[in-house]
Formats: C-alpha cells, structure tokens, sequence
C-alpha cells in the first residue's frame, strides 16, 4: 500500500537560501554552504522515505532557477506540487517531473474534517472551512495567535512543512496531522 508524504520548500539550487539566517538572525537558516551538496543531501533524505508509488504533495518552492526543476526527476514518489511564489516557471516546464499541479489541495482530515495544503499559509478568516492547514513558505517560523489569556502562542491549526522543520525530508501526512491541534475558535481573536 502506497504512503502519503507532504514536503515544502525545497529551493533545489538555490544559492541564496545557504546564506539566509534563522529566526534568531545569528544562525544559519540551512547547514550547507554548497546548494548542491544541499540538493544531494535532500534527494538521499526524500529517496530514503519515499517510495516509487507513494503520493508526495510537494507544497512549493522546488527551485529558483528553471535548470534545477531537474531535480524532481531524481525524486521518489508521485509528485503533485502545489505551486509557491517561487514557482513561476510555465506548467509545462514541471510537467516532466510530477503528476499533478494546483494552487491548493484539500483532503479528509481526523474525524472527517477537512484540511487544506497550500504553499503560503491561508487567512484565518478562510481557516473556518478547515480544521487544519498544511503549508510550507515560513521555513524556520510558526503562525502565531493571541490566545484567550492575552498571549501569543504558535497557532497549532497550521503546520509548516518546510524542509526546515521536517529534519530535511518529507513526513508523512499522519505526522503532519499529528502536530495539528483544531481548537474551539470562540476561544480565540483573529
């Protein structure tokens, strides 16, 4: 039987990305300073978990530079990309590499409530539909609230799947679900 993945922010190539820094703005965002060592390093991790028929939704960001979109064929898994803002090469350029293409999917989630899987996390006011959203685009930071004491809090009805915080390989969508927490909404401000 065939597994679910879900991975985001991949940036095959990209030079830029080895020089970003953390959230702290002291550290390094990514352990590399080659991308192409960084490329290998996350096609060894994608290949290790993902199996020639599992479905990966890849939640976008594959590559800033359209030569590097070759990568994905070197990948694991049925691939539907979920475009991100970095993804501005013509359909026909992924075509090669993955199975389908969108600008969101939704799926079943615990309890037959629905998730969405997008690459830039959707507005809270759209989440209603939703009991969780799967997402990439934030790598190294969380969606945060304010909570019914006043307080900012990680808002767990996201979960970014950036490579960033999957320990550089895709997760199952179980695992993703896992870190999810639907809450009651009437207990929140937006």
């Amino acid at each position: 039987m065939s597994a679910s993945w879900v991975a985001a922010d991949p940036h095959f190539g990209h030079v830029g990305i080895c020089k970003f820094l953390a959230p702290n703005g002291v550290d390094k965002l990514r352990p590399w300073d080659d991308p192409q060592e960084m490329d290998e390093v996350l096609v060894k991790n994608w290949n290790e978990v993902v199996h020639p028929n599992d479905r990966v939704n890849l939640l976008g960001d594959v590559a800033i530079n359209r030569r590097h979109l070759i990568t994905l064929g070197r990948l694991n898994g049925r691939i539907r990309l979920i475009k991100g803002n970095h993804d501005i090469f013509k359909l026909s350029d992924y075509l090669p590499y993955v199975d389908d293409i969108a600008a969101y999917h939704v799926t079943k989630g615990p309890a037959g409530g629905k998730v969405i899987m997008s690459h830039i996390p959707i507005h809270v006011e759209s989440l209603g539909r939703f009991g969780v959203n799967i997402h990439g685009h934030l790598h190294a930071h969380t969606v945060k609230r304010i909570n019914k004491d006043n307080q900012e809090e990680v808002d767990k009805r996201y979960v970014c799947v950036s490579v960033e915080q999957t320990n550089w390989r895709p997760i199952t969508l179980e695992e993703a679900l896992a870190r999810a927490e639907p809450t009651d909404e009437s207990a929140y401000s937006h």
